[in-house]
């Protein structure tokens, strides 16, 4: 994307829809991929001045899927960089072309955007100023590495930025243990050795060092040696940091094992070395400190403690507190932490029944309650997410989401008069918030539910909302799905929510083909192209949820797919003949597992699905255990080990009853796919063909997870035009047999 295109989409803004002309078309995988993507990386503390990545899906295609598990290897990730002024709508770009950058920060006085950019296989720290528009990249004295990934935080004066830094022999020992496993000759695993081998070299890739760069001269002042660092916070005098490190023990099969934390404050005076503040363990903490760094707070199993530097143990602050709910509700309040106040005296906490402040040592007050008498009433209250608490300490903003239908929006809460304001509700999707520190202008995304995400800005009270952007207006030419939320009842009595997109050009009372995509719960509705090529075909596109029993996972997409179908059927809206389903990932799992169990669909697809869980357990070797725990106590909630409850394991196979299937099935894989491998999808073709069934099995050998989606342009489009085609044929089928058995 060029600078043309930027000032070309701004002034598409001012252009009445009505001259792109009379007559609409349909979607089309080509506007899949001309789709643009705005989003908000970094804002100033007012909000008005905005760091803008934009980007199409083209952006991300040629990732080399083999190469992952590399700790040197960066796959691509490119976006146009603007600078947008929220007050007056302007904007400019910071480069003329497309670039990958990472971490974007302003500095505290807004003037100046710091980030990471990778060019020619090698990392820049570059800063853009404001008022000269000017980009300067930032040479490190003596000249070091940058990690791609890791922290970038302004001090506080404005003078310099911490960073994360390679030590000089890192890619050199990175790669070197990444092509021992990837080539060998000779690979060599072995069981006395701590780790599983591909865990070794991944490790690798967390290790950086933390440094201070002064911005004027470039000069780096080493802070803390070679670590995997996490939660690090600069102090607001600039006196200190503090930071979490975590040290790999071992393979750990289990949760929270095999990793330990340590927690440090280390004070920026020459000579000074990390203080300890915390025990380690393998159990971790989530530190939140006090922005003075006198203190920090933590919490665990519905407590909250705060641990000062030099104490010997942390102080309980919530036990006492911890009563029950109501006369008939045993049991206990149960806390959280939010956030400490902007004087960082008291902590905002969250618990069952709303909203509580406390001080330290104090008594926690209920100062926003949510509505209700009851646990049941107060979980089924809209969805609340503080975003902000003014700088004055009088108002939280938080978003707001009722949970039966679709009303999004913003509310503001008055601390002083205990009074909410809810500032805007309604069907729209909103995402991304940034509230101004002084509750001034909010910036958020916003569409109909249907349309791309647009980036808007609004006064803190709602008032004068506007867009910022247009990206997609060229889709006013277009003829959307319009997307609707149904509710169903599974097999078991249970109340479900799913997304329906409707045909284009949708006729109320006419009977269409439907395709379930399929994966576990589904809500609100947004921009989705898949739904919206699919619905372009003239089909309902059905994203049911399914309420998954750990244990038996695969009943529920029978469960609840089909009854959710049913409900459509009764309403005449759907054509019961012409039923697809499919699903990536987990969702083409689920594809191929529920058509073991019944014939209605005319075809199916799988698309980098598992179809055997017993040989997945080692079938993706570089994210080593992580098959094993999906297994067990994960995604897949087989809620044992294979030794524990084998039986388990060969009914969630669905290759294993491969002979019960009928219906004509897809399978779309990429070769480069770490996650599920090529090869377990493939034992499903292997098996169908066997067995005499219809099955096409298309491997993408430049593509990763998600098959041809993850691939190049090419692989991209055949993926849909393969999808469509399977559907179109395979429909047209069933009526003409239907038709004949009449």
């Amino acid at each position: 994307m060029q600078r043309s295109r930027l000032y070309m989409a701004f002034i598409l803004l001012a252009i009445p829809s009505a001259l792109w002309g009379q007559s609409k078309r349909t979607f089309t995988v080509d506007d899949a991929l001309n789709v643009t993507s705005a989003s908000v990386a970094a804002a100033t503390d007012d909000a008005r001045w905005l760091a803008v990545t934009v980007s199409t899906p083209r952006g991300r295609m040629g990732t080399d899927h083999f190469r992952f598990g590399d700790p040197t290897y960066v796959g691509p990730s490119k976006a146009d960089l603007m600078v947008m002024d929220a007050e007056t709508g302007g904007a400019r770009p910071v480069f003329e072309e497309s670039v990958q950058v990472q971490s974007l920060s302003w500095s505290p006085d807004g003037s100046r955007l710091a980030f990471r950019r990778y060019v020619d296989e090698r990392v820049r720290l570059e800063v853009w100023n404001r008022d000269s528009g000017l980009v300067e990249m930032v040479n490190l004295s003596p000249s070091r590495e940058l990690a791609w990934g890791g922290p970038l935080i302004w001090f506080p004066d404005g003078s310099g930025l911490l960073v994360a830094l390679r030590t000089p022999s890192w890619a050199q020992e990175a790669r070197a243990a990444y092509e021992a496993m990837e080539f060998g000759p000779i690979v060599v695993q072995d069981s006395s050795e701590p780790f599983l081998s591909w865990d070794a070299v991944r490790n690798r890739g967390s290790l950086m060092e933390l440094a201070r760069v002064d911005l004027d001269s470039g000069a780096v002042t080493e802070l803390a040696q070679e670590g995997s660092y996490q939660d690090l916070r600069i102090a607001e005098d600039g006196s200190h940091i503090t930071y979490t490190t975590s040290t790999p023990l071992k393979t750990s099969y289990e949760r929270g094992e095999g990793t330990e934390y340590a927690y440090f404050k280390l004070d920026l005076t020459e000579g000074a070395a990390p203080v300890e503040v915390m025990e380690k363990g393998e159990r971790r903490i989530r530190p939140n400190w006090k922005p003075d760094g006198s203190g920090f707070v933590y919490a665990r199993e519905g407590d909250v403690f705060f641990k000062s530097p030099g104490a010997d143990s942390a102080q309980n602050l919530t036990e006492e507190y911890r009563v029950p709910l109501t006369e008939a509700d045993s049991t206990k309040r149960s806390f959280s932490i939010d956030r400490w106040d902007p004087e960082g005296e008291a902590l905002l906490l969250r618990a069952q029944d709303g909203y509580y402040l406390m001080e330290i040592g104090e008594e926690p007050e209920l100062v926003w309650a949510f509505p209700g008498e009851s646990r049941k009433e107060w979980g089924e209250a809209p969805r609340l997410s503080i975003l902000q608490w003014t700088e004055d300490g009088r108002y939280l903003y938080a978003s707001r989401a009722v949970r039966d239908r679709w009303d999004r929006g913003l509310v503001r809460y008055d601390l002083q008069g205990n009074r909410g304001e809810i500032l805007v509700s309604d069907t729209d999707v909103y995402r991304s918030w940034t509230v101004a520190e002084d509750g001034s202008r909010v910036v958020f995304r916003r569409s109909d539910g249907d349309r791309p995400d647009e980036i808007w800005t609004a006064d803190g009270d709602f008032g004068d909302a506007k867009p910022l952007t247009d990206f997609n207006s060229w889709l006013d030419n277009v003829v959307l799905s319009k997307s609707q939320l149904i509710k169903y009842y599974d097999v078991d009595g249970e109340e479900l929510y799913g997304v329906l997109h409707l045909p284009a050009n949708y006729e109320e009372g006419k009977a269409y083909p439907l395709v379930a995509e399929i994966y576990e719960t589904f809500f609100d509705n947004g921009y989705s192209y898949s739904a919206q090529t699919l619905a372009a075909q003239g089909w309902m596109v059905l994203r049911p949820s399914v309420d998954l029993e750990i244990g038996f996972p695969g009943e529920a997409w029978m469960k609840g797919v089909t009854t959710a179908i049913n409900s459509l059927m009764d309403k005449g809206m759907v054509d019961g003949r012409q039923l697809g389903i499919h699903g990536t990932s987990y969702g083409g799992y689920a594809a191929s597992l529920i058509i073991t169990q019944t014939d209605r669909f005319a075809a199916a697809i799988n698309i980098s699905g598992k179809v055997n869980i017993i040989s997945f357990l080692g079938d993706s070797e570089k994210i080593t255990t992580r098959n094993y725990n999906a297994a067990e106590e994960g995604q897949d909630r087989l809620g044992a080990t294979l030794w524990e409850q084998p039986q388990k394991y060969w009914e969630h196979s669905a290759v294993v009853n491969a002979d019960r299937i009928t219906t004509p099935h897809l399978l779309l894989t990429g070769h480069g796919d770490w996650n599920v491998p090529d090869t377990n999808t493939r034992e499903m073709y292997y098996a169908l063909r066997r067995l005499g069934k219809e099955v096409v099995w298309v491997n993408y050998m430049r593509a990763g997870h998600g098959a041809g989606r993850a691939g190049l342009e090419e692989d991209y489009r055949d993926h849909w035009r393969r999808i469509i085609e399977w559907y179109d044929t395979h429909f047209k089928k069933a009526v003409e047999e239907d038709e004949k058995g009449s």
